[in-house]
């Protein structure tokens, strides 16, 4: 399958540069995927489509100030690492920019030396593992000299960081926010639960495998990268319990569908437990457990779209896009938000 089928063409000025004044207030687009029909509506009417005995599966990670800004340690040279996940200790794998300066042996300070990053292996797309020096606590450390790894494609730096996390963000550790989530209030989620929906956490650590590009023209060569994720038993027996009663498991976020994607069984039996995933879902893959997805609306060409596409059917989101286009949605991490049910 071609990248190029997942194309789809926005003007610039509809990438949200900002988030909406209040959270739940954004557009919500609800698609039918089995139909392909379209509503619109406004993100806090949520709560009309999703049933008592249902579960929303929320992502309760919280991105960490992960953007580091430094020069080489003898030459001066500047760098700019993006910590992406934590391996071993104070080992983690990072985004070199300029990859090139970053070979294995150097050493780069950060925070006029309050951190120091040693080089330890290089890999392709400027991916590199290194060692961090310091004294202290790490994350502590890591708050006084780094800073929230907002997209590229955002160009204003929003007035309340805040905005760029979740309200159910717990767990620090990701490169980048689970932007669906980023439309729910407390208010929202408490209305849900009075509802009799289930809201249900898992973890996954956003990283390079949900945000890097597919540069691979057919999708069977694009290897999708390594992220951590968590499932506590008592989360999975809540979800396997919601389907043996007849309720859908409803994702908020694509990074929540391949965690429950990667701990489901062929026979859509969830299981509890962590590790590593490497997901990448794409049109021919068979859903075994994800009966709803809430996501934002994704780049073109990116592992997001197909996802979603994989989901719905590639016509039905494309069309979709377009609609959204037409209609001027607001885009991509600060944007609007769809439902597809």
């Amino acid at each position: 399958m071609k990248k190029s089928l997942f194309h789809y063409e926005l003007p610039e000025e509809l990438i949200a540069q900002h988030p909406a004044d209040r959270r739940d207030m954004s557009r919500l687009m609800v698609l039918d995927r089995e139909s392909g029909g379209i509503e619109h509506k406004v993100f806090k009417d949520i709560i009309e489509y999703i049933a008592p005995g249902d579960a929303l599966v929320i992502n309760d990670t919280k991105v960490i100030p992960a953007r580091i800004l430094g020069q080489r340690a003898d030459t001066g040279g500047s760098m700019e690492l993006l910590l992406l996940r934590k391996l071993n200790g104070d080992v983690w794998e990072v985004l070199a920019k300029p990859a090139k300066r970053a070979a294995a042996g150097r050493e780069f300070d950060f925070g006029d030396g309050t951190l120091k990053a040693f080089i330890l292996d290089e890999f392709e797309e400027g991916i590199r593992t290194v060692v961090f020096k310091y004294s202290g606590v790490f994350e502590e450390v890591l708050d006084k000299v780094g800073v929230m790894p907002l997209p590229p494609y955002i160009h204003e730096k929003p007035e309340d960081p805040s905005r760029y996390q979740t309200v159910y963000a717990r767990h620090s550790g990701s490169a980048a926010a689970p932007t669906a989530g980023l439309h729910f209030t407390n208010e929202l989620l408490g209305q849900l639960q009075s509802k009799g929906v289930h809201v249900v956490r898992v973890l996954l650590h956003v990283g390079l495998g949900t945000f890097l590009p597919v540069k691979a023209e057919n999708l069977e060569d694009h290897e999708m990268h390594q992220e951590y994720y968590e499932i506590t038993d008592e989360a999975a027996d809540i979800l396997n319990q919601v389907k043996a009663n007849g309720g859908r498991i409803i994702c908020a976020g694509t990074t929540s569908v391949r965690t429950i994607e990667t701990v489901a069984d062929d026979k859509g039996v969830i299981h509890g437990g962590s590790g590593e995933t490497g997901i990448f879902i794409y049109p021919g893959y068979r859903f075994k457990a994800v009966d709803a997805i809430l996501t934002n609306f994704h780049l073109p060409e990116s592992t997001l779209v197909m996802l979603v596409s994989a989901f719905a059917g590639r016509e039905n989101v494309l069309n979709a896009y377009r609609t959204a286009v037409d209609m001027r949605y607001r885009f991509f991490s600060f944007g609007d938000a769809m439902f597809i049910r």
